[in-house]
């Protein structure tokens, strides 16, 4: 089995096993395996995608419990845009919070979405090389 190390900055370190189709690696949770065959296991692009809705979210939803707005649920759709051309790089990706609860302010929720986009790491790490773009809806 071939081994890759990759050393992050702050120095987390993450060890990468390749196998055949697949890439694994152990976290405290469980193992991940990740293959560009979803047969075999997680697509790169939906991991990326799947950071950036879970980072965008957990912030979102703790901005909220600071302010003390209480919500019912969150859910999260994103719409991505690939381009085929560059080696089918995700170039945009459309999140719409979808907001469920009772008296809830839109400009409110506007202004701690705003400020969610800008405490998420993820989303700042890709901002200068993937759109992304926020939408918010309330549903009683």
């Amino acid at each position: 089995m071939e081994e890759d190390t990759i050393i992050l900055n702050g120095g987390m370190k993450m060890k990468f096993y390749f196998k055949e189709n697949t890439v694994h690696t152990e976290f405290e949770y469980g193992e991940l395996v990740i293959s560009g065959n979803e047969e075999y296991g997680f697509r790169p692009f939906q991991l990326m995608v799947s950071s950036i809705v879970s980072c965008s979210g957990s912030v979102f939803k703790q901005i909220l419990s600071k302010q003390r707005i209480e919500i019912e649920s969150l859910e999260i759709s994103a719409d991505v845009k690939r381009n085929a051309d560059e080696a089918n790089r995700i170039e945009q990706i459309d999140l719409t919070f979808i907001v469920k609860g009772s008296e809830l302010n839109q400009a409110k929720l506007d202004k701690s979405l705003a400020i969610a986009r800008k405490n998420c790491a993820m989303v700042r790490s890709v901002e200068d090389s993937i759109k992304i773009n926020e939408t918010l809806q309330i549903e009683p």
